[in-house]
C-alpha cells in the first residue's frame, strides 16, 4: 500500500497541473459555514448518525468480540471486513429500494421514519446485550440489521443534501455537510473507547442509541423540500 501511494504521489507531482483546484480568491472562514437552516439541521443529523455507528463499531465491538466472546484476531477482522463489504452492497441498492416502483416519495418523512426504525433496532440490541440473552446472536445479528437500516438513513441524507443545497454554493454546502460527517465519526470513535472503558459494550450501545435519538429529533426539524427539486432518489449513492 505504501508503495502504491508513493507511485501515485510521484505521478501527481510530475503530471498534475499546479493550478488545478486553486481559487482565484480566498473566501473567509465564515463563508464556509452554511447560512441555510436546512443544511445546518441535516448536517447535525449526519453528525449524530455517523457518530452513532462508530460509537459501538470502531473500538467497543472488536474489543468485546475478542475479550468477552473469545474471538480470534482473524475472526474479528474477517467479520468486520465482511460487514463493511455487505454494508457497501446494501448501500448501493438502498436508493433503488427507497424509490422502488417509481412511486412518489416524501424523502423528509422517509428520513424521519428510517431514523426511528434505527433507534428501535439500536435499543433492542442494547437491551438484549444488557440482559445477557443470546449475546453473540444479539450483537452479531443486530449489527447486520443495524447496517441495513443505517444504509437507508445514509442514502436518504445523501439525497437531501443535494436537494437542499443552493445551486450557486453547492460545493460549499456539500463540503460543510461532509465535514459534519467526518466530525461525527471522530467523536464517535473517541466515545467508543471511552464508553467501553467506563461501562463495556452495554454503555457503548446506549451511547449509540442516544446519538440515534438525537438524529431522529433533528430530522423532525427538517423543512419540506423545495418544489423545484429535480434530483432523482434512485441516482443517489450513500455516504461512507
Amino acid at each position: 500500500m505504501a508503495g502504491a501511494v508513493a507511485i501515485t504521489v510521484v505521478v501527481l507531482l510530475i503530471f498534475l497541473d499546479e493550478d488545478i483546484g486553486k481559487s482565484k480568491k480566498k473566501p473567509p472562514l465564515r463563508s464556509i459555514l452554511s447560512k441555510s437552516a436546512s443544511i445546518n439541521r441535516l448536517s447535525a443529523a449526519r453528525f449524530f448518525l455517523f457518530g452513532s455507528r462508530d460509537i459501538w463499531f470502531v473500538v467497543a465491538l472488536p474489543v468485546f468480540l475478542a475479550d468477552e466472546l473469545g474471538w480470534s484476531n482473524q475472526g474479528v477482522g474477517g467479520f468486520l471486513a465482511v460487514w463493511v463489504i455487505g454494508y457497501g452492497i446494501v448501500q448501493s441498492f438502498a436508493p433503488r429500494v427507497l424509490g422502488r416502483g417509481g412511486a412518489q416519495v416524501d424523502e423528509v418523512k422517509a428520513a424521519q421514519h428510517w431514523a426511528l426504525i434505527l433507534l428501535g433496532v439500536t435499543v433492542l440490541i442494547a437491551v438484549a446485550a444488557g440482559i445477557d440473552v443470546a449475546t453473540t446472536a444479539a450483537v452479531v445479528g443486530g449489527l447486520i440489521v443495524f447496517g441495513v437500516v443505517f444504509a437507508m438513513n445514509s442514502s436518504l441524507h445523501s439525497y437531501l443534501i443535494l436537494a437542499y443545497a443552493d445551486d450557486d454554493d453547492v460545493a460549499i454546502d456539500v463540503g460543510f455537510y461532509y465535514s459534519a460527517n467526518a466530525a461525527g465519526r471522530l467523536v464517535g470513535t473517541l466515545l467508543s473507547g471511552m464508553l467501553y472503558l467506563w461501562g463495556g459494550l452495554d454503555l457503548a450501545l446506549w451511547g449509540s442509541a442516544a446519538f440515534v435519538a438525537l438524529t431522529w429529533l433533528v430530522t423532525l426539524r427538517l423543512p419540506a423540500l423545495p418544489e423545484n427539486v429535480s434530483v432523482s432518489l434512485a441516482s443517489i449513492e450513500g455516504g461512507d
